[in-house]
């Protein structure tokens, strides 16, 4: 059935106010001001990397389940990362117009779009199936070439096509990856959230010839990535 005219643009209106508040009442009190970014996140639409069930969150300021159990997803870190994370993790790494970058866990495939927006070249892994078709599917509608999704387990072995300008990790782990730091270029950074419940950190580690310095810029909660190591329990 074709919609009304009208009723179409009553929609696209909602869409791009729902899209205007996101950006004006939590990214930039999140502290994202790089135009760059900003730009980003009114061009890209991302209610079209939203499961439909879930199409009416796409703008709210929390993590989206990408599959219909929500318990499951968060337990297989399988969820979009709330807007305000994406989009500062995006402006911490101030991924440049050359870099070739790594994503591991493409989920929905948005932050490698975001990724995309800035970046030469973008290879985002997903572990699930699903997801990694989920994902490609999302970036050829929206347009997007220089992304290349795998169906691969980031957690072990080197990845082709590194060393790498910029690593991310669309979710998060116990501690920064010491493989995938070894997959940095000199100069590269590497973002994650690191920590357990109930104080995690973002973390941005940038390799230099004389090693790697880090900064913890600010907090937040996620779910896990699947397979990355955890410390082991404390035995008495």
């Amino acid at each position: 059935m074709n919609l009304p005219l009208n009723t179409l643009a009553d929609t696209s209106d909602r869409l791009e106010q729902a899209r205007y508040n996101m950006i004006e009442q939590q990214i930039r009190p999140w502290n994202v001001l790089d135009e760059r970014v900003l730009e980003l996140l009114e061009r890209l639409h991302r209610e079209d990397f939203v499961p439909p069930e879930y199409r009416d969150m796409a703008f709210t300021d929390m993590e989206i389940p990408l599959n219909d159990a929500p318990v499951e997803a968060l337990r297989l870190g399988q969820i979009m990362l709330a807007p305000r994370v994406e989009a500062r993790m995006l402006q911490d790494l101030n991924v440049q117009p050359d870099d070739h970058v790594l994503e591991i866990g493409a989920g929905s495939g948005f932050m490698a779009a975001l990724l995309a927006g800035c970046a030469a070249q973008v290879t985002t892994l997903e572990i699930e199936p699903r997801l990694a078709d989920f994902a490609r599917n999302n970036l050829a509608r929206a347009g997007i070439a220089n992304v290349q999704v795998r169906e691969a387990d980031g957690a072990h072995g080197v990845i082709e096509g590194g060393p790498f300008d910029v690593i991310v990790l669309s979710g998060s782990v116990a501690q920064v990856p010491s493989a995938l730091l070894e997959q940095l270029k000199e100069g590269g950074r590497l973002g994650a959230i690191v920590g357990n419940v109930p104080m995690m950190r973002a973390t941005i580690v940038q390799r230099s010839a004389g090693g790697f310095t880090t900064a913890s810029p600010w907090d937040v909660v996620t779910a896990r990535l699947r397979n990355f190591p955890e410390p082991s329990p404390f035995t008495f």
